[in-house]
C-alpha cells in the first residue's frame, strides 16, 4: 500500500520560513492530484494548497503570494515552501494525494502530520 511521509515542520518566528515536503511510496499508477492541508487546535481541517496533476495549482486566499507548493513527480514527492510566516499558520500540517492505484480506482491517502509552530 502507498505511505505519504511528511518531514520538515518546527518552530520559527513571524515573518520565518519552511519547506516542507511529502513523499509517497508504495504502488502508484499515476498521481491524480497532491496537496497540503493543516489543522489548528479546536478547527477544522482546511486546504492549504492543491496541485492536480492535470489543472491549475490553486492556494487559499490567507497564504497567496506566501505559500508556493511543487511537485517533483520522478520521486513522488510534493513540497510547501512557506515565507512569512504569521501566528495564524500554526497547525498541524498534512500531505494529501489522490493516487490512481489502477487505470480506473482511485484512492485518497494521508500523510500522519508535521507540526509547525510560529511564534515569537
Amino acid at each position: 500500500q502507498v505511505q505519504l511521509v511528511e518531514s520538515g515542520g518546527g518552530l520559527v518566528q513571524p515573518g520565518g520560513s519552511l519547506r516542507l515536503s511529502c513523499a509517497a511510496s508504495g504502488t502508484i499508477f499515476s498521481v491524480a492530484s497532491m496537496a497540503w492541508y493543516r489543522q489548528a487546535p479546536g478547527k477544522q481541517r482546511e486546504l492549504v494548497a492543491g496541485m492536480p496533476s492535470r489543472g491549475s495549482t490553486h492556494y487559499r486566499d490567507s497564504v497567496k503570494g506566501r505559500f508556493t507548493v511543487s511537485r517533483d513527480n520522478a520521486k513522488n514527492t510534493v513540497h510547501l515552501q512557506m515565507n512569512s510566516l504569521k501566528p495564524e499558520d500554526t497547525a498541524v500540517y498534512y500531505c494529501n494525494a489522490i493516487l490512481y492505484t489502477d487505470s480506473n480506482n482511485l484512492r485518497n491517502y494521508w500523510g500522519q502530520g508535521t507540526q509547525v509552530t510560529v511564534s515569537s
